[in-house]
């Protein structure tokens, strides 16, 4: 991955974004030499969000089957718990 700093990509900025969405290419901005944030391709946000959705409904399913397998506890139940 390239690395510029913000200064040079705003200066470049149509540039950057033709390298990013034609060339593919994925570019660091980095502030006083530490990186800040990405520029990537929309193909790689667009994968990103596919994993994250992927992990939600794991996760949505793991939590079905633990409320099918050690049940849940009522609404009611938890007001009374917390002082509502």
């Amino acid at each position: 991955m390239v690395q510029i700093p913000t200064v040079k990509a705003r200066d470049e900025f149509s540039d950057l974004v033709n390298r990013v969405a034609y060339g593919k290419e994925r570019v660091v901005l980095t502030r006083r030499g530490k990186p800040l944030a990405a520029v990537v391709p929309l193909e790689d946000v667009e994968l990103l969000e596919r994993l994250e959705d992927r992990i939600d409904l794991d996760e949505a399913r793991a939590a079905l089957a633990e409320a099918r397998d050690d049940g849940t506890v009522s609404w009611e139940k938890i007001k009374a718990e917390i002082g509502l």
